[in-house]
């Protein structure tokens, strides 16, 4: 025979234990206060002795209302609705109440029925993002009282109305596209029917008044992340430079197909979404996106239903009328990795292209006519131009996740026929960011990114990540040279070190080249030690200092000034490094500019990557105050460059750039 549970303890035995009648207890467990304290401290000391907890639905019946609301959403695919959920829920929670969700899938018929239904059941309701006509919203609502629409207005005066500045939204990511050079721009629209894609369309019109140069192609989308991954084709063969996705959920699913298609963001295609909920920043690339603050939504909107709960019931005195304005939240531009200045090609308008589909344009004149290479201001960053074309791009780290160790850099670095001399943020090594200064260990600080190696434990992810930034930037020698003023902080925000660094530019038209010095004088702001990994215990890691990330090709030849086959850890004065992308080469080849040169750290097999190294195999100590130079003459050039040419390369680049900083 199974066993008879027994029901928990009735209300009655609390009335006999304390002493009082059922209606006393009742009283006090509703929380009334027509009971007197001590009274209602007996009753509640005999209820928790007895583990008495009361019916809700007893309790739902005396006091005439469930302490319930429910919040009906269109779609609860998309993390945005949950963040909304997520502060209605905490914000109800705290005085008491529960929260019933119901989903209408997206059936805009079913809307009303379903609003209805969850009303009965409820003490209250919030419509969030509802898709019905106006006209049924506007008949609906008397019904539903009490009830707070969320991203809606209403003709009522009464009810409250929550609402995003969509238009905003999207002036702010428009804004920021423009300032990075974008001209062309892709809009991915939301699905059919939904009214939020009404006042974002809008918003782009505008922003073709203000931008007459800007062409925006609207093309069909939606909400979901299947629906970025259908639009990609779309949206390449549109050739927009940059995307503004309806949602963050449509880019994510084109940010897949895109990888798929092996088109790199943002060197390729700028991404934007809208929203940013909470795996944006976890995408890869991370999202620049819109930030609706949802969770917040969520608790505004509880705090103006619950006002409305009080007035219904008489427990308050209604307040004045609220008008039909509703509480707009605007978003905000949140920047991450997934957007970068407009490729320099596509800033071309040549009538001819080579096989990298980049555009060219022969050099002109001789050999000093088309030498002038300047710095200007583009958007967030610095662009060196010379005449038409862009040979690179410096931006700071702003965007960069604190796990890279954020720092200014250089990126893209192309050539005089727009071939990509450099790398970022690769599968590889996410870390690596075109050119930079680079160190992976100032007194346990890495500004190297990643991992830091430990000779007992190997790599480790560590808590250390230092990042540097730009405080001061200006132009010298009528726009040459590029010079910044950068200080670099540990994890804890302590100063250690403050660099002077001066890049400058110069053509050198008659080789097919170009030459950019680069000078960073290092100053230590107190004792310190500068070391790597090969410091630490791993052979041949003795990476650190000026680094430069080299794109991929198809094949790559490495040589040094002493002529050695492997050029990996050796003194020599340059390197040279020949990638050949299809049958087309492009060459870089770095100088130190010191008599002493330092060991070569070298790369060229699972990825291509150089630089002098600070500390090889024995620490580098500076004193408080001491200033430690690092200076190097980089010439790129559109060849496969042979040894016996490298030295009259370099002397001429070196002169060109004394010309340049002398003018």
């Amino acid at each position: 025979m199974g066993r008879v549970l027994k029901d928990g303890p009735k209300i009655g035995e609390v009335a006999v234990a304390a002493g009082v009648s059922r209606a006393t207890v009742s009283r006090v467990m509703n929380g009334q206060d027509t009971v007197a304290p001590d009274i209602a401290d007996r009753v509640r000391e005999a209820a928790a002795q007895l583990n008495y907890r009361p019916s809700t639905l007893a309790r739902s019946l005396s006091l005439g209302r469930s302490s319930t609301v429910a919040v009906v959403v269109p779609d609860l695919r998309n993390p945005m609705f949950h963040q909304v959920l997520r502060g209605v829920m905490d914000a109800s929670e705290a005085q008491g109440y529960r929260t019933l969700v119901a989903e209408t899938a997206d059936r805009t018929a079913d809307e009303a029925t379903l609003a209805q239904e969850a009303r009965t059941r409820c003490d209250a309701l919030i419509l969030v993002n509802p898709r019905m006509p106006q006209q049924t919203l506007d008949e609906l609502l008397p019904q539903l009282r009490p009830v707070v629409l969320v991203n809606r207005t209403s003709s009522h005066a009464d009810i409250p109305s929550l609402v995003i500045d969509h238009a905003q939204g999207i002036h702010r990511l428009v804004e920021h596209l423009t300032s990075l050079g974008h001209r062309h721009l892709a809009y991915l629209g939301g699905p059919d029917g939904s009214l939020s894609d009404i006042p974002r369309r809008e918003a782009l019109e505008t922003s073709l008044t203000r931008h007459p140069d800007l062409r925006i192609d609207q093309l069909p989308g939606g909400a979901t992340i299947d629906a970025g991954f259908e639009a990609a084709e779309q949206v390449l063969a549109s050739e927009a430079t940059a995307v503004v996705a309806f949602n963050d959920l449509t880019a994510f699913g084109l940010l897949a197909r895109l990888n798929e298609s092996g088109v790199r963001v943002p060197d390729g295609l700028s991404v934007t979404g809208f929203d940013d909920i909470e795996l944006a920043r976890y995408a890869n690339p991370a999202l620049t996106t819109v930030n609706v603050p949802h969770a917040e939504l969520g608790r505004r909107a509880w705090q103006l239903l619950a006002e409305a709960i009080a007035a219904a019931s008489g427990s308050t005195a209604p307040g004045p009328t609220r008008g039909t304005a509703p509480e707009t939240f605007t978003p905000e531009l949140t920047v991450r990795t997934s957007t970068g200045p407009v490729p320099p090609a596509r800033e071309l308008t040549a009538p001819s292209t080579d096989l990298s589909g980049t555009a060219h344009r022969p050099a002109r004149g001789s050999a000093g006519d088309d030498d002038g290479a300047r710095w200007s201001r583009r958007g967030a960053g610095w662009q060196l131009r010379l005449g038409e074309l862009v040979l690179a791009h410096s931006m700071g780290g702003e965007r960069m996740p604190t796990v890279h160790s954020p720092r200014p850099h250089l990126h893209p670095v192309r050539s005089l026929r727009g071939r990509l001399l450099t790398d970022r943020s690769p599968d590889d090594h996410r870390h690596h960011y075109g050119v930079s200064m680079t160190i992976p260990d100032v007194d346990g600080t890495t500004y190297w990114g990643g991992r830091t190696f430990d000779a007992d434990h190997g790599p480790m992810l560590l808590p250390n990540h230092g990042h540097q930034h730009v405080e001061h930037m200006e132009t010298l020698h009528g726009g040459a040279t590029l010079h910044q003023q950068i200080r670099w902080s540990d994890q804890d925000q302590r100063l250690q070190l403050q660099e002077s660094r001066e890049i400058t530019g110069t053509g050198m038209a008659e080789t097919e080249a170009w030459a950019m010095r680069w000078s960073s004088l290092l100053r230590a702001e107190r004792p310190l030690t500068i070391a790597s990994p090969a410091v630490r215990g791993r052979p041949g890691a003795g990476y650190g200092g000026f680094f430069w990330r080299l794109a991929s090709g198809a094949e790559v030849e490495v040589m040094n000034s002493e002529g050695v086959q492997d050029v990996h850890g050796t003194p020599a004065r340059w390197v040279s490094v020949a990638v050949r992308h299809n049958d087309q080469w492009a060459s870089l080849v770095l100088a130190q500019q010191s008599e002493d040169p330092s060991p070569w750290f070298v790369r060229a097999s699972d990825y291509i990557g150089l630089g002098p190294a600070l500390a090889w195999d024995v620490p580098l100590t500076l004193a408080a105050g001491q200033v430690h130079p690092v200076e190097l003459l980089a010439v790129v050039v559109d060849r496969r460059v042979g040894a016996g040419e490298v030295d009259r390369l370099l002397e001429l680049g070196e002169g060109r750039v004394r010309a340049a900083r002398s003018a």
